[in-house]
């Protein structure tokens, strides 16, 4: 729990594709191998519930689409699908290009004094912006500080193992400030629902269709707890999981000059200095590229877990009902055999010619199956958008000195941040 990456990098190591192991009385079954995890997520998927962790995550997001199971989360899953077909994305490109221009915008007198701006801080302000007014016509950044301090004290919350953990009623500091900081998110969600009751209007977004839909057997609407958990779980998982995905992408490009060297000679190619739009992401090959080797280096989402229904078998093991299965994109995403010198940051890897051959499974940065993650292309389009706009006019470069360690808690974060300096964009 300590240092989980370092961990499950070595077992993989020592022990193979499938290992066993323990964690406190619970057997736990890793698996790194693309046709193991393509059996949990796809092919036997219904002998898999989600395991524990989810219970835990849970405390934070209740029943949402992320926790919950059976005909709740398929009734969820089928309501909420209309908003994130590619067409209602679509409509969202624009949206996404002009809040990064605003940010932009703001970036300027910073950039102009060389001031140092903490790269992870303003990918989640600008993603929060984002999901705000895609999905709730909303425009949440007044809450960004609040929701931004509020997430992290419930991240950090979930990587620490102790006994309050396990015993999440006890009085401790820990789980005092962990239960402040979901009351304090979800009073700014009731907050939402309660306001949008107020005005009584139709704004055609997913919070209209949450308040207005109704159970097809019983004919009740949502209760505002069950519309909590929802809007919840679509506020963070919406812009947490993209805003970590762009901050690895800076620092990765910081690091790999060559890369950003291609990235930028595409931009001006295809772009010629005017801001991107949802047309031009056909055309911008390599920077979609880039944006998925960086998910396959520091996927935003590390692991997920799963529980056996019943008695199964992958690749030969057997795996028991009850027992925990684990399922990490850190290490598949790293596998020598489907990825050569794994470390590298090369994004060429995505070209169609190099995907040839590649197993589904050996890249899940969304999961997979039937719970592959409902808002992927929408998170992929704000990802490109992004990262064009902000490329065409800035290579942001890593403050000297700063450190840089992945941090393993829901998502995966820069533990420290990213301290970043603006320079002018080097082509």
């Amino acid at each position: 729990m300590r240092n989980p990456l370092p961990f499950i990098e070595t077992l993989f190591r020592e022990y193979g594709d499938v290992v066993s192991a323990r964690f406190l009385n619970f057997p736990v079954y890793i698996v790194a191998h693309p046709e193991g995890i393509k059996h949990v997520l796809q092919e036997n998927h219904r002998n898999y519930t989600k395991s524990q962790d989810y219970v835990i995550l849970a405390r934070l997001l209740g029943q949402g689409l992320v926790t919950s199971e059976g005909s709740l989360w398929l009734k969820q899953r089928r309501l909420m699908q209309p908003m994130f077909h590619r067409e209602k994305i679509a409509a969202f490109g624009t949206m996404m290009t002009d809040c990064t221009l605003g940010m932009l915008d703001r970036w300027s007198g910073v950039a102009g004094r060389h001031e140092p701006i903490d790269m992870t801080s303003e990918m989640m302000r600008l993603t929060l912006e984002i999901v705000g007014r895609a999905l709730f016509t909303m425009d949440l950044t007044g809450h960004a500080d609040t929701i931004g301090r509020e997430i992290t004290i419930a991240n950090e919350r979930f990587g620490q193992f102790d006994i309050g953990m396990v015993l999440p009623w006890l009085p401790t500091p820990k789980n005092f400030r962990f239960r402040r900081a979901v009351d304090e998110l979800r009073r700014i969600v009731l907050d939402m629902i309660a306001n949008r009751r107020r005005e009584n209007r139709e704004y055609g977004d997913l919070l209209s269709m949450l308040l207005t839909a109704r159970d097809e057997e019983t004919g009740e609407k949502m209760s505002d707890q069950q519309l909590r958990d929802e809007v919840l779980t679509l506020i963070l998982a919406g812009h947490e999981t993209t805003a970590n995905a762009l901050s690895w992408t800076w620092y990765l490009l910081s690091q790999h000059p060559e890369v950003e060297r291609k990235l930028q000679a595409e931009l001006n190619e295809v772009l010629g200095g005017r801001p991107p739009a949802m047309a031009d992401l056909v055309n911008l090959n390599y920077t979609g590229m880039v944006i998925d080797e960086a998910m396959r280096i520091y996927p935003p989402v590390w692991a997920i877990g799963r529980a056996a229904i019943e008695d199964d078998e992958i690749m030969g093991y057997r795996i028991p009902r009850g027992a925990n299965v684990m399922l990490s994109q850190w290490m598949t995403h790293r596998h020598p055999k489907f990825w050569e010198d794994p470390e590298r940051f090369e994004p060429e890897r995505f070209s169609a010619e190099h995907a040839v051959g590649r197993p589904r499974y050996a890249y899940f940065p969304f999961s997979g199956g039937p719970r592959q993650c409902i808002g992927n292309i929408f998170a992929l389009t704000e990802a490109n958008l992004i990262l064009a706009a902000v490329a065409q006019k800035y290579s942001p470069s890593l403050v000297p000195g700063h450190r840089v360690e992945p941090y393993p808690l829901i998502t995966l974060r820069p533990r420290y941040g990213l301290k970043m300096t603006l320079d002018p964009a080097r082509a």
